[in-house]
């Protein structure tokens, strides 16, 4: 006789978007609940709980439904890896939005027959930010070693590997000074704006609600997170491809294209080539980008002699977010 098995229970995570007040831009996945605890501790507990981010059982081609608060209904359906992406045009978003900018929404699976049991009884938050109208920039973030520690530029990425399958996001230290930096653009030059703030990685989505948790106990100003897909890992592109990290950050200034930014990343990856290439296929819109320095002698010569006849857009290598900060209140950026 068989035993019996007891199935998971199903979940949706939203994640945090980005839209207008004509555009629906939803994002997250259909997952099985595999109960991870982030603020676990202990060798295997983070072991396990970091194999469960990776061995996914998601939720494939199910039709799923947005409901928002003035009970208007979008339908969509997830794809073969149990992610969703909605992209439509609606009327009258902003009316839906908080001061901040937020718009929340519940999300839910439509189909009634699935014989599995759904948590939170089958309504789970999703929020869209849509930044506000007097807004005087936006700031796109990097998040790997330039608000948090993960030693990218170490050998074989081992450091990447010990801080994210070994240590908890309750634990994890961001750079010293970078909420606080962070918090100063959020509320531009009167102190009273609500700048957006968008943090765009190379991590996959399976360490979203990871990197969320570590973004919110650090008390950074909330904004979208924009991800990539595990399966893109194993993809060589082309020197003809732009990298998903360019992309995503040209779909961002695509979106709000009356709307300025400041660009903020580390030495030690690719960020200071896609930042220069945003800038110059994005003329006038790129007010400052800042790149956080790595101790790796090589990198950094490189970032030197990439720099060294840039002059199209104010850049500056810092060692401490203070210096950044003292070069946006120069500039009228800050308080």
């Amino acid at each position: 006789m068989v035993p019996f098995i007891k199935k998971d229970k199903l979940q949706i995570i939203a994640f945090q978007t980005y839209g207008t007040n004509k555009h629906l831009y939803a994002r997250g996945r259909a997952l099985e609940d595999e109960e991870i605890d982030l603020s676990e501790k202990g060798f295997l507990s983070l072991l396990w709980n970091t194999y469960k981010r990776f061995e996914t059982d998601e939720i494939r081609n199910t039709p799923i439904t947005i409901t928002f608060a003035d009970k208007r209904i979008i339908n969509g359906r997830t794809d073969n890896e149990g992610y969703y992406l909605i992209d439509k045009t609606l009327e009258n978003l902003r009316h839906l939005a908080n001061d901040e900018g937020w718009l929340s929404y519940r999300i839910s699976y439509s189909d009634t027959a699935l014989k599995r049991e759904i948590l939170h009884q089958n309504q789970f938050p999703g929020e869209m930010l849509i930044p506000s109208k007097n807004a005087d920039f936006g700031v796109i973030s990097d998040i790997d070693d330039t608000i948090l520690h993960t030693g990218v530029v170490s050998s074989l990425k081992w450091r990447v590997v010990l801080n994210t399958v070994f240590r908890n996001a309750l634990h994890r230290k961001p750079l010293e000074g970078a909420a606080d930096f962070y918090h100063l653009l959020h509320r531009g030059k009167s102190g009273k704006k609500a700048n957006p703030i968008f943090y765009v990685s190379h991590s996959p989505w399976n360490l979203y609600r990871y990197l969320e948790l570590f973004l919110r106990i650090n008390k950074f100003p909330k904004g979208p997170i924009v991800l990539r897909r595990m399966s893109s890992f194993g993809y060589r592109k082309s020197k003809s491809r732009m990298p998903q990290k360019q992309k995503e950050i040209a779909n961002i200034l695509e979106t709000y294209p009356n709307l300025r930014f400041i660009l903020i990343g580390d030495s030690g990856e690719r960020d200071a080539d896609i930042y220069i290439n945003i800038a110059q296929s994005y003329p006038n819109r790129i007010m400052a980008i800042y790149l956080q320095s790595v101790p790796d002698r090589k990198r950094m010569q490189r970032i030197g002699e990439l720099l060294e006849n840039y002059e199209d857009t104010p850049t500056l290598v810092v060692r401490k977010s203070e210096e950044a900060m003292a070069h946006a209140r120069q500039n009228g950026f800050i308080k």
